[in-house]
């Protein structure tokens, strides 16, 4: 709040709490401003953190009272974490978005795996069409719908497991449009970025939009950090995540045995997933650090993206 005083009129608990005698609690103290931003939609409250709540049943309202109550912010101060995110978390709208796309995933498994009897082969009707192609660069489709394509069944199931747990908590607070952004532009990064560092490469699986909701997760971390509870833990968490993984693919891509597959994608779905996520997700109570943030996120993701059009678009040398 800092230092600013809230005037309430006496008589709205008793509207709120008609019950109530006029010696009882008060249970107003959790003001709540809501502000909408134009730009981003996010929602900017003043929030009275949970940790400066005065306990409610030691607060009542004096027997000669003034014309306002005045709450300042010299609350009795505890120790409890604040949790204003977690109280975010809603079933309504119903979080579906990552369920259908994984269900379309596994349709588009699933019709492959029937027409041509082998499910690691990419020889399907909906995998050559789809299949992000390093020779049929101007079939721009391909940059996107290679999320749909996967090698074999683990493959599938591992990115189905990986994007509807992280997807759905993520969707409950910062709703279905803004998840789905944030996962294509995952997608689409991936792409991008291995059709610079590898030219040659063929690009199937959701891989670049499952480690965008990753990185989406650490920049809802960051900036909703006074807002949630036990924050440093859960960035631990999920870099970790990130780090030995993205480690790991990249040790198989080079090693003596190497892998064919593109781990490139993975960094660069990671990358768009924290740039977008922290200009594009929620921000419960805007900090002056934060606005920087979020427009350092907004000009380098944008600088990164045309410049990845940009070396397809002006190199068609792998262009059929």
């Amino acid at each position: 709040m800092s230092g600013r005083q809230v005037e309430i009129p006496l008589d709205m608990p008793n509207q709120l709490y008609p019950n109530l005698g006029e010696e009882d609690v008060v249970k107003v103290l959790h003001h709540r401003k809501q502000k909408w931003n134009s730009l981003n939609g996010y929602v900017q409250r003043t929030v009275v953190p949970r940790h400066k709540r005065q306990n409610w049943n030691k607060f009542t309202i004096p027997q000669n009272p003034s014309k306002f109550l005045k709450i300042g912010t010299n609350l009795q101060s505890t120790s409890d974490t604040d949790g204003v995110y977690e109280d975010e978390y809603s079933c309504i709208p119903p979080p579906v978005i990552m369920i259908l796309i994984s269900a379309i995933e596994v349709a588009i498994f699933l019709y492959d795996a029937m027409i041509i009897g082998d499910t690691y082969s990419l020889r399907g009707p909906m995998a050559q069409t789809l299949i992000y192609n390093p020779f049929h660069r101007a079939e721009a489709w391909r940059f996107v719908t290679y999320m749909f394509v996967h090698v074999g069944g683990f493959h599938l199931i591992v990115n189905l497991l990986v994007q509807i747990l992280l997807g759905i908590p993520l969707e409950m607070v910062h709703r279905w449009w803004r998840v789905l952004i944030i996962y294509l532009a995952g997608v689409l990064a991936g792409s991008l970025a291995t059709s610079i560092t590898d030219p040659h490469v063929y690009l199937a699986g959701a891989s670049g939009g499952v480690y965008a909701l990753i990185a989406a997760h650490i920049a809802t971390i960051i900036m909703n950090w006074s807002e949630m509870e036990f924050a440093g833990f859960q960035t631990f968490i999920f870099f970790m995540l990130a780090t030995l993984d993205i480690g790991n693919a990249v040790y198989n891509r080079y090693s003596d045995k190497p892998d064919p597959i593109g781990y490139t994608a993975h960094i660069g779905g990671a990358l768009a997933g924290l740039l977008v996520g922290i200009y594009l997700l929620r921000n419960l109570e805007v900090k002056s650090h934060e606005r920087f943030l979020f427009w350092a996120a907004l000009i380098v993701s944008f600088i990164l993206f045309g410049v990845g059009i940009a070396w397809n678009v002006l190199d068609p040398s792998h262009w059929k």
